[in-house]
Order: C-alpha cells, then structure tokens, then sequence
C-alpha cells in the first residue's frame, strides 16, 4: 500500500490519537497513590538535576542501555533498531551537557525535553507558589484553559515520593516523543532510525508523539494485512526504557529520579488503559473500515471523512467529561464515584504480576474490549451534537463547551451507564499504575 493510501485510511488513527489520552495524568495519579503504602510511606527525596544522577552512575546506564536495546529487538514486533552511532558511551571527560544529549539520544526521545526540576501540585491541596512559567516544564505550547501549574524545585529540597511520582506521570505529554520521525521538522528525527511517521499528521504540534502513546495490539488480522504500519507503535518500548531506568535509579541510591523515572513509564501504562488509545476505531469492523477506505481511495472520502470527525470528537468529549469531572470534585473536596474507584488496591491481585508485556497483553487488551460499550454510553448520554454529528468539529469549539453545566440540566440517569464506565476505567488506572511500581520496585532489589 502506497504512503497516501496508509495515510488515508490510517487518518483514523491520528483523530483517535489528536488528543492526549487524558487531559491530566496528575490529578487521578494522586488519589491512585495516596492510600499505597509503599508510595504514601516512602521517605521524602532530596531533589537533583538529571545530570547529577548520569554522571554519578554513567558506566551502569552505558550497560543498562545497551540492554534495553537487546530488549527490544528480540521483544518488539516491529521495532526499528536503534543506530549505532547513537549508543550511550560512558564518558568521564565529556560534559553535562554533552552526557545529557547523548542520553536523550540513546532513548531516542527529544534532546529539548526539559527534564525541569518541577512537582505539579495535588489539587486538593492549598494554592501553589513558586511557580514557574509554562515553557520551562514543557516544550509545547501552553493551551487554552489549561489547569496545569508547576511550582519550582531546587537542588537539595525534600519532596515527597508520592507528589514526584504523579508530577512525572504527565510528563510525557509535554514534548518528550514530539518530532522523532525521519519526515519531522527537527534534526534529531532523521537521525533516530524510527522511519517516516506511521500515521498521523505531522503539521499537527502534538500529532507526532501518537505512535509512542497508542498501541493497536488486538485488531483484527484483516486489519493488519490491510495496513501492517498500524503495527509501528512503542508505548512498550518507553515503559521498558523508563521503568528499568527507575531499578537502576533506586538501586544505586537515586531515589527522586527511581520515582520519576517510574512516573514516566506510568504515563504510557495510563494512557493505554483509554479505549480511544487501544482500539483504532471502536464499533466498526475491519470490514467497515477497509471499504471506507477503498471508497476514499476511489475518490470518494465522505464516510472516512466523517468517521475521523466523530472518533474524533468522542475521544475529546471523553477527555473533557472525565477531567471536568476529577477537577471540579478537587476543588469542592468532594469525594466522588471516580475519585472511590481510583483508590481501591483490593482488585490489583485479580491480574497477573507486571512484566514486560502487561501493558500489551492486560491493559490494552481490556481497554479495547471496553472500547464498544464506552462508546454506545457516550453517544446515549452526551448531547448528540457533540458525539454523532459529522458536522460539527468539537476540538475547534472545546473551549467555549463546559459539558458539566450543560449535563447537569438533562434527566441524570441517562448518565449512569457513562459514569459506570468511566469509574471502570479509573478503577483500571488505578489498578495497572499499582501494579507497575510493585513491578519496579521489585526489580529494583534485584542485582
């Protein structure tokens, strides 16, 4: 299949990836923690520049990167090997600056990525101070709206364990997969080896991280014939590369950078439990969606059109409902439906111990089999301009749509069955995010 015609129909999966998986991974992040002993009983952290913790253990990170290389060529199914040239080398003459751009390269994330020395503050908590502007936490722009708020750290501070973990769960989102393709606008990309974008669509700012946040592991195999680039994604990569760098962190006494380092790889454990990021297009068959596309590819793009526009929207109305909802609660202190469902531990053991392949084999597979049922209670209980019409572009409106005010006037039960699923996707967020720091925490005794 051409580039055009992977494009084409594979436009789908930028609309389902246009947003972020959730608006705000921090917020829900705290409540999941709070009650775990293990995170809420650790002892406070003395903050560090990410330079200090390379340089102190330069020649374990040489061996550790070298691993998690092997890792992925003999683990990932479609992986493009890491070139040669960029293989993390210990150094002791180089360099802070030169030590930290070979690391990011190594990793293959962008060598702007601020890595700041920043918490984002618990929202029940009182006002934050000491704030610092949005360009120094995050590469992209700051968006309309936006609730996010990074109070500054210095060298030496003691911070909780809890308040670094959730801070770094976001992180991701603020530029660190942005422009890594061979076709972006940024050197690094055409020197990373990862090829020209899968899909998605790379005049969009935020568009070229979709393939390292969204992992369609459990299409149909008709889909995978049609189209095997959708197989070109790598959240399991950053959760290997993070969460083994949060072992080493821990082990060798680098105790801020275990926990954010293993906030890191949370954000790509999180973002797979949002059905919109694990299924390409909830409802429609592989059937459906190829003859959409060959209709496209004869000249006439309608229905392939308006299906980006609607998988579009429910993902954004998704998002909204869900942030509205967890934010709104923090600031009036109440403790809803959504806020219980994250803090339970009693249902983590119902699945197996983490491992490499729990964030394929558990979590995206039960956010795709939730994918249907979501989408059926969205289009019941949201107002149908904003979930079924073609029509109407929610992204460009977003801002001036407050979807709380406007549900809160309708009959309440229509909303039970979506706030059933949404609970039921926290309650997974909750439950996986758990489950990956006792996975690290346990590798992290380990030699």
């Amino acid at each position: 299949m051409q580039r055009w015609a992977q494009l084409g129909f594979f436009a789908l999966a930028w609309a389902v990836g246009a947003a972020h998986a959730w608006s705000n991974h921090t917020y829900p992040a705290y409540r999941v923690f709070e009650a775990m002993p293990e995170v809420a009983q650790a002892a406070p952290v003395s903050v560090e520049p990410l330079e200090s913790f390379l340089k102190a253990q330069e020649k374990p990170i040489e061996a550790l990167l070298a691993r998690q290389e092997d890792w992925a060529n003999n683990n990932l199914a479609v992986y493009p090997p890491r070139p040669l040239a960029l293989a993390f080398k210990a150094q002791a003459t180089q360099s802070d600056a030169q030590r930290r751009l070979a690391f990011l390269s190594a990793l293959r994330v962008a060598p702007d990525s601020r890595f700041a020395l920043y918490l984002q503050p618990d929202p029940w908590g009182p006002p934050p101070t000491r704030l610092l502007p949005h360009s120094a936490v995050d590469t992209l722009p700051e968006q309309a709206n936006s609730h996010l708020r990074f109070i500054g750290l210095k060298v030496g501070d003691k911070v909780s364990a809890l308040s670094v973990l959730a801070s770094a769960t976001d992180e991701p989102d603020y530029g660190l997969d942005i422009n890594l393709w061979e076709d972006s606008p940024s050197p690094w990309g055409k020197t990373y080896g990862f090829g020209a974008l899968p899909f998605g669509n790379p005049a969009l700012y935020f568009a070229t991280q979709a393939p390292f946040h969204m992992g369609f592991y459990h299409e149909a195999q008709a889909i995978y014939l049609a189209a095997p680039f959708v197989k070109k994604t790598f959240p399991l990569l950053r959760v290997h590369q993070f969460s083994s760098l949060a072992a080493l962190a821990f082990r060798s006494g680098h105790a801020y950078w275990g926990w954010r380092f293993t906030g890191l790889a949370l954000h790509y454990v999180q973002d797979l439990t949002q059905p919109y990021h694990a299924s390409l297009s909830p409802g429609n068959g592989a059937a459906k969606l190829i003859g959409i596309n060959l209709l496209a590819m004869a000249g006439f793009p309608r229905l392939k059109n308006e299906m980006i526009v609607l998988l579009s929207n429910r993902h954004l109305a998704l998002e909204k409902y869900q942030n509205q909802l967890i934010f709104q609660a923090a600031q009036a202190r109440q403790n809803t439906a959504f806020e219980r469902s994250l803090r339970p531990s009693e249902q983590d053991g119902r699945y197996p111990a983490w491992s490499d392949v729990y964030a394929r084999d558990v979590v995206s597979k039960e956010a795709q089999a939730l994918a249907v049922r979501l989408t059926d209670s969205l289009a019941r209980a949201l107002p149908p301009q904003y979930v079924s019409d073609p029509a109407f572009d929610f992204g460009v409106h977003e801002s001036k749509i407050d979807l709380l005010a406007e549900l809160r006037q309708q009959d309440v039960a229509k909303l039970a069955p979506l706030n059933q699923a949404v609970a039921e996707l926290m309650g997974h967020f909750g439950a996986h995010s758990r489950n990956l720091v006792r996975g690290v925490l346990k590798a992290s005794a380990a030699p």
